[in-house]
């Protein structure tokens, strides 16, 4: 195990590695950075000013040396449009974020999970056909334009929930759901697929057969191949939670990580836009790692090979 651990943590090294000279040299490769940063009115002087003080005069390699250490070390340098630190704006923002995040993931589960077991385990009833239509609905429905019709419903016609912004646990509600459904809609195709392979087992049969009662089969027998999947696809959902809420906050004007990104696009932050990048990747290879090493516990086929 301890194998299989350390080779998963060279391997997510080597990842970051790998996405932080991808950041670096892909923000080079797009153009002049000092282009999208003033107006088309600067002068070349006051464009040379602006190179300088990025140190973009300085040769690349030179450059790069100083982005590692500062990445190494915690620096990310400074905002444009804000004027403070980069990653003094990112831990400021990043509570909402994990809160709407957190909240999606617990609904997705909380919903998905019992539909998908009951669903694979009762096929045909009531219960799997309300289950594979919202994963139907989950899979095929975008999630903004759901959260505009959910803002259309509940906030403007019905005046029920607020649209925007992060004031007490009504204003969590809309873009919960909206941010949720396409896990859910994931998880629940994929727990009802499980189960009913899971089923046709010889090992189940076998437990069967022994007598042992539904109910014990599915607790003891069951449910454990059925959370091995769901790990992976767990770890996987809370990562698209967190890089999907770009979208979602920017609608509901959620004031976590990706209503920042937004507006650092569109103020041409270059120094912001690529620390919340940064950090969006470096978490999503810290999750990937934790969710293959809990599998490795689960299913001890994956730490031997």
């Amino acid at each position: 195990m301890s194998a299989y651990i350390f080779r998963r943590i060279f391997q997510s090294l080597l990842l970051i590695l790998g996405v932080l000279v991808l950041v670096f040299f892909m923000v080079r490769l797009t153009g002049d950075p000092v282009a999208l940063m003033v107006s088309r009115e600067a002068t070349n002087e006051q464009r040379e000013a602006m190179r300088v003080a990025l140190g973009l005069d300085r040769p690349l390699i030179v450059q790069f040396g100083d982005y590692m250490g500062g990445v190494l070390t915690g620096n990310l340098g400074q905002s444009l449009s804000l004027g403070l630190p980069n990653a003094t704006l990112i831990g400021q923002r990043l509570p909402a974020t994990f809160e709407l995040a957190l909240t999606s993931l617990i609904v997705a589960l909380a919903l998905s999970i019992p539909l998908g077991v009951l669903g694979g385990m009762h096929p045909g009833s009531p219960v799997d056909w309300l289950g594979r239509t919202v994963g139907l609905a989950g899979q095929t429905i975008h999630s903004v334009w759901l959260s505009m019709i959910l803002i259309l419903i509940f906030a403007v016609q019905l005046r029920w929930l607020p649209s925007f912004g992060r004031d007490g646990w009504e204003s969590l509600i809309l873009p919960t759901i909206a941010l949720s459904l396409g896990s859910i809609g994931q998880l629940v195709r994929l727990a009802r697929s499980t189960v009913l392979e899971v089923r046709r087992e010889n090992f189940v049969r076998t437990a069967h057969a022994k007598g042992m009662s539904g109910q014990r089969v599915a607790f003891s027998h069951i449910a454990p191949n059925v959370a091995i999947p769901l790990i992976s696809v767990i770890g996987i959902g809370f990562t698209y939670s967190l890089g999907g809420s770009v979208y979602i906050e920017s609608v509901f004007s959620w004031p976590g990580l990706g209503s920042l990104l937004s507006n650092a696009i569109g103020d041409s932050d270059f120094p912001l836009v690529q620390s919340i990048t940064i950090f969006i990747a470096l978490f999503a290879i810290t999750i990937n790692l934790v969710t293959d090493i809990l599998y490795g516990v689960f299913d001890p086929r994956i730490r031997q090979r």
